[in-house]
């Protein structure tokens, strides 16, 4: 447990490293303390040397560690009313009869990430990690037909595909078999990862090599299923981070959108707010950022989940209570239907 004047200079660090993202030294603490810059100097050291405090190679002010944003988020602010003030333009949204609730939670994700200067991640609920139960294929013609895709939690997505000439419904039948056999219980999240690995297999490879429209078709419907079921936006705030002028952390934070690897850094089981700092992510190229998640919940139980990713040096005190904020009204929402 630290003392008094050491949480104070540890919350006086955080608090600015968070508006300046420049190493704070003691000379500019002193200004907020009745003591002298030796003196904090002296705490400085000690909130270093406990694992709360980094120095960087370039100054010799400190900024927060992990460790030090783990104690200023549990302990220090903590106890923090919720401010809730402000949020009139949450309150409004909320409020908004006459628009669909699924347009309302996009717009409160927009306002999220406008507010916060972060990535804002909605996951609708259990859609992400829901499994594929079924593929199925419906004939409508001697031309068409539908490929169904559907999920353990009642989900579907439907893909209607021409049938060609060179094309017999039984042995689409088999490609469709083949596709339910691969996939069962397959996570909706890996389900583009797996197809691609097992069609290299030189067996698949065959079976599928006049089948690409099944295939292809496959997949738009599967593209389709997840966007519908989750929204990302603001991840364009990144860009203006100081975190990210390292060109090489941009490229990879960039691909990591592009992939969707993103959403595996999403708490979607926790209950109440889930923080997760710098390497306490699971995906290495976002380790040098917080990833803020609150669940919310359905009428029937289901869990769908609203985050938000920025740098470490994030504005916890804002963000925290926004976010489970958003998280409650939503929940209401659900349970208004």
């Amino acid at each position: 447990m630290l003392t008094e004047r050491q949480e104070t200079v540890l919350k006086l660090i955080v608090d600015e490293y968070i508006k300046t993202a420049e190493p704070i030294g003691s000379r500019s603490l002193s200004k907020f303390m009745n003591v002298s810059p030796a003196t904090i100097r002296n705490e400085m050291s000690d909130l270093e040397d406990l694992g709360f405090l980094e120095k960087t190679h370039t100054s010799s002010g400190r900024i927060p560690s992990e460790q030090g944003y783990r104690y200023y988020i549990e302990t220090i602010i903590k106890n923090l009313d919720e401010n809730t003030e402000g949020y009139f333009e949450f309150e409004n949204l909320f409020e908004n009869k006459e628009i669909e609730r699924d347009e309302i939670i996009k717009e409160a994700v927009d306002l999220l990430s406008q507010i916060t200067n972060c990535t804002a991640i909605s996951l609708g609920p259990n859609a992400y990690h829901s499994k594929v139960k079924k593929v199925q294929l419906i004939p409508l013609s001697p031309t068409q037909a539908l490929i169904l895709v559907i999920t353990n939690f009642g989900y579907v997505e439907s893909k209607q595909i021409a049938i060609s000439e060179d094309m017999e419904i039984e042995e689409l039948v088999k490609v469709i078999d083949l596709l339910n056999e691969m996939l069962k219980d397959t996570p909706i999240s890996q389900v583009s990862e797996k197809l691609h690995y097992e069609i290299q297999h030189h067996k698949i490879k065959e079976l599928l090599k006049y089948r690409e429209t099944i295939v292809d078709s496959f997949i738009e419907a599967f593209q389709k299923f997840a966007q519908t079921k989750y929204y990302l936006t603001g991840q364009s705030n990144m860009l203006y981070q100081p975190e990210f002028n390292d060109i090489q952390k941009l490229r990879e934070f960039i691909s990591t959108v592009e992939n969707n690897e993103i959403f595996k850094l999403v708490e979607t089981n926790a209950e109440g707010v889930s923080v997760k700092i710098g390497t306490e992510n699971s995906v290495t190229s976002m380790q040098d950022c917080t990833v803020v998640s609150s669940s919310y919940e359905t009428k029937d139980g289901e869990k769908g989940t609203i985050s938000v990713v920025g740098p470490t040096r994030m504005e916890y005190r804002k963000v925290i209570p926004l976010i489970k904020y958003i998280a409650k009204h939503i929940t209401k929402l659900y349970q208004e239907e």
